[in-house]
């Protein structure tokens, strides 16, 4: 056993779009640094357990998009597990890409919607309960997109900007409760999400990335972790940077 593993024994966390991609690679490090794992998904029977090698111990199909949905989520997960310590708020989509001016409104309200607002409920939901053990961590998947903006992807990158000023603003509302939150900002990630996307926007966006390459889900995986762990106890309100040299601010 080692070290991270034992001082994440009897960790609960909840990891939200949690079945593929990003989600999944968090969920899985997370396991294999001993947490149990509440993996929750608006599809969560696409989580294949003989292919990702593990298996939670609750699987919640919830549209975090939707508040009630993700309150009775949540009493689910402690009803079946009795706590939890992390919350990572991974769910996301991309949205089209396309000018502002051509974007349609609907598009714009689902990704505001899934990105930004379901941080909120799944923070508020969770938050209360982790004040009243004294301890908790969450780190919301923000990019860095929410940085720096990217053209043709505009709902994206405020919903993205909208978790990092969001984080900001908790951190310091928890900051002497033994909760910590984080975020962090990864530069396009090797997923399943990449196929929402253009050639030409992928393209564009690898050529901003000093390293020449995408992120790999165990990178962005790691970084999770230690941003979830007792490890992190004197960072809160941070935004770690995953982008291969884009971004050094």
């Amino acid at each position: 056993m080692n070290d991270m593993t034992a001082r994440s024994m009897d960790r609960t966390a909840i990891v939200t779009g949690g079945a593929k991609g990003l989600g999944l690679a968090i969920a899985k490090r997370l396991f294999e640094d001993g947490c149990r794992i509440a993996l929750w998904d608006i599809n969560v029977s696409s989580f294949d357990e003989e292919q990702a090698d593990f298996g939670p111990a609750v699987k919640c199909q919830v549209d975090v998009a939707d508040g009630h949905a993700v309150d009775a989520a949540f009493h689910s997960t402690l009803e079946a597990l009795g706590h939890v310590d992390i919350l990572v708020n991974n769910a996301g989509i991309n949205g089209p890409v396309a000018n502002t001016w051509d974007y349609a409104v609907e598009d714009w309200d689902r990704v505001l919607s899934v990105d930004l607002d379901s941080v909120f409920y799944c923070c508020r939901t969770a938050i209360p309960h982790m004040i009243e053990r004294g301890y908790g961590r969450i780190v919301n998947v923000a990019s860095i997109a929410g940085k720096e903006g990217n053209a043709g992807g505009s709902a994206y990158a405020a919903a993205k900007g909208g978790v990092i000023a969001y984080t900001k603003s908790i951190a310091k509302e928890l900051a002497q409760t033994g909760v910590l939150v984080n975020c962090i900002a990864p530069a396009v990630a090797e997923t399943e999400l990449l196929r929402e996307v253009t050639p030409e926007f992928i393209a564009t966006t690898k050529a901003k990335i000093p390293m020449g390459r995408f992120v790999t889900a165990s990178e962005v995986a790691a970084t999770v972790a230690f941003a979830a762990s007792s490890d992190c106890s004197f960072t809160t309100g941070f935004t770690f940077d995953v982008t291969g040299g884009r971004a050094t601010y």
